[in-house]
């Protein structure tokens, strides 16, 4: 009997094809990924998903002694991104996803003052500490845009995402 699976990856051994083929989760939701950057440059979502829209969160303060309307409270972009993505974590796990159910990010990006631009860098450090790791490989699809100003005066990152959530079998 003829085997699709075994033909395809017959065929990208021996053709050397490994990274042109999208992945596909046992929960059938297929990335596809070109290159090294770590997002993915689109996913499927197979029917009968449920999709999941999470506010824009920013970061929580992080010196409780500094005025919460400042960047001091809250850190730098990297710091900010990283905690901003463990309270998208936090989120997540209360309705019982995790952050390999992400399929799509906006990150709202403003000026750092300290640098004068957007720390893109920063963003991309605390980024990868979620996304595209042996613990937790899947990416979601991504914009990062750079805006004038976010609601709270003190963030550099507001940060929403789409997940999904597969129906048990």
């Amino acid at each position: 009997m003829f085997d699709l699976k075994k033909t395809v990856a017959g065929l990208i051994i021996i053709t050397g094809m490994v990274g042109a083929l999208p992945a596909c989760a046992d929960d059938g939701v297929v990335r596809h990924s070109e290159g090294r950057f770590p997002i993915a440059s689109a996913i499927e979502v197979p029917a009968g998903a449920n999709t999941i829209y999470l506010s824009g969160m920013g970061a929580p303060v992080q010196d409780r002694k500094a005025d919460p309307h400042n960047i001091a409270a809250y850190g730098d972009t990297q710091a900010q991104t990283f905690a901003t993505l463990q309270r998208i974590q936090d989120e997540l796990k209360k309705l019982g996803l995790g952050m390999g159910d992400v399929v799509q990010m906006h990150i709202y990006m403003a000026d750092d003052p300290g640098l004068g631009k957007l720390d893109f860098d920063g963003m991309m450090k605390a980024y990868t500490q979620f996304f595209g790791t042996a613990k937790q490989p899947n990416l979601p699809v991504r914009s990062a845009v750079g805006v004038a100003h976010l609601a709270n005066p003190g963030w550099l990152v507001e940060i929403e995402v789409t997940a999904v959530r597969m129906p048990t079998k």
